[in-house]
């Protein structure tokens, strides 16, 4: 039997926040758009999000297409400066993860842009552990679809999704796998789910809801 976990990006594996602010800021100087320089505060007040949906929100006050050629140079250049210089990496993740590799395939699902989870991998050299990826940036999908397409494609016959954020519980349950929270993360969930504290108790907990 085929098991698989996925995971979420931001809150789950890492903390990103701060560098993608500065990233950010960058790009909106060099566009000539005016606001105040962005936090990682404002940044993690939307991560979970899709990407149209952040510029909405970040860049309320300009039409439609001005805000998506600004968003596409933010990605553009967020992604080159997280490649460089990575984020906050979770404790014990490349650990505990080449011991969930022993007895589960492991794979990633984000609402990034394109090239995103890349980035994250190459700084932080772990393509070895992770078979394959998906985002909302690849296809326009939103999460639900992708943590199904992910299952389909590498013929899970169970899996399981690890995120932070109501919006990744309804994806999973829309998905119709079972759910742990990283509690540790960028938020709650309004139902009661099986939590990890640290992302070094995932290992007991997975196999607790394999085996439910």
């Amino acid at each position: 039997m085929k098991k698989g976990i996925i995971f979420d990006m931001d809150g789950t594996l890492w903390d990103s926040a701060d560098n993608v602010a500065v990233s950010w800021n960058i790009a909106i100087e060099k566009f000539g758009y005016k606001r105040e320089p962005l936090t990682g505060k404002d940044i993690s007040s939307v991560m979970g999000k899709t990407m149209d949906k952040i510029a909405e929100i970040l860049f309320p006050d300009m039409e439609e297409e001005p805000r998506k050629e600004l968003l596409a140079c933010c990605c553009e250049g967020e992604n080159e400066y997280l490649r460089q210089h990575g984020g906050i990496l979770y404790p014990k993740i490349r650990e505990t993860m080449e011991l969930l590799k022993k007895d589960y395939h492991l794979y990633i699902v984000s609402n990034c842009q394109a090239g995103y989870v890349e980035a994250f991998l190459d700084y932080y050299k772990l393509w070895d552990l992770v078979e394959d990826i998906e985002c909302y940036g690849n296809n326009g999908k939103q999460k639900g679809e992708n943590i199904a397409d992910v299952c389909r494609r590498n013929q899970l016959d169970q899996a399981v999704y690890v995120g932070d954020i109501q919006g990744d519980y309804d994806a999973t349950m829309s998905a119709g796998l079972p759910f742990i929270h990283a509690a540790y993360g960028f938020g709650t969930i309004d139902q009661e789910v099986p939590a990890i504290h640290a992302f070094e108790e995932l290992p007991a907990v997975a196999k607790q809801v394999f085996r439910s």
